[in-house]
């Protein structure tokens, strides 16, 4: 079938539905309950986690929702102690220059409370590492065209769906953002094409990890009924 514009028109078929077996209202507390649970967490146990776990965990990722369905995201799972251990020299390296150097002075004040610091042991202690990737082209082959479309949306719900599935798992992870992060092009030899998006360490937490004591906004302070 062709649409408006003269182009194949994907066939249609029914949607399964996910019934949850409960109310909407019911399920939806039960998923909030759960998720705030949810912690960033640096400090990880070096325990095992299989790579079929790893590869599910990526298959959800990539069940989000893209722009015209061109998917422009890659991720890399990294578990060879010495691949881990060059990102870990390249990500400190980065960390001083931010914060001898690039970091403001507000920047440094907000980060000050949650106790980051320019040593990263998790990326050498997490059994896994998981480097998203941005596609800034379709090299699929498989569409009109090689452009890509809302990548950062779409790269970012895709990682917000990894982020969930890793929490679901039992597991945990924090999102680390090294700036600038082109050496993860290098050390993990990608195309030109893609841009390092997030790094995702991922495993089980240390015994006695300790996590800083946060308060979540309000219900009231982030949504707006009209």
């Amino acid at each position: 079938m062709s649409g408006a514009w003269g182009f194949t028109v994907l066939p249609r078929v029914p949607l399964v539905p996910y019934d949850p077996g409960r109310a909407p209202a019911r399920a939806a507390h039960e998923f909030h309950d759960v998720m705030q649970l949810r912690r960033s967490v640096s400090e990880f146990s070096d325990r095992p986690v299989g790579r079929e776990t790893i590869e599910t965990l990526i298959r959800t990722a990539g069940s989000a929702p893209s722009g015209a369905h061109k998917q422009p995201w890659s991720f890399v799972a990294v578990s060879d102690p010495d691949v881990k251990r060059q990102i870990r020299v390249a990500a400190e390296t980065e960390e001083r220059e931010f914060y001898a150097r690039r970091a403001n002075p507000e920047w440094l004040a907000d980060l000050a409370p949650l106790g980051t610091a320019i040593e990263k042991p998790f990326l050498e202690v997490a059994p896994w590492l998981i480097v998203v990737f941005k596609q800034m082209k379709d090299t699929s082959g498989e569409h009109a065209s090689d452009q890509v479309y809302y990548v950062n949306e779409s790269v970012g719900i895709a990682c917000g769906f990894l982020i969930a599935a890793i929490h679901m798992a039992g597991l945990v992870t924090l999102t680390h953002t090294p700036s600038p992060m082109g050496f993860l092009t290098t050390i993990l030899g990608r195309p030109a094409h893609e841009r390092p998006y997030l790094l995702l360490p991922v495993g089980y937490p240390a015994d006695g990890c300790t996590v800083p004591s946060l308060r979540r906004k309000a219900l009231a302070d982030i949504l707006t009924i009209r």
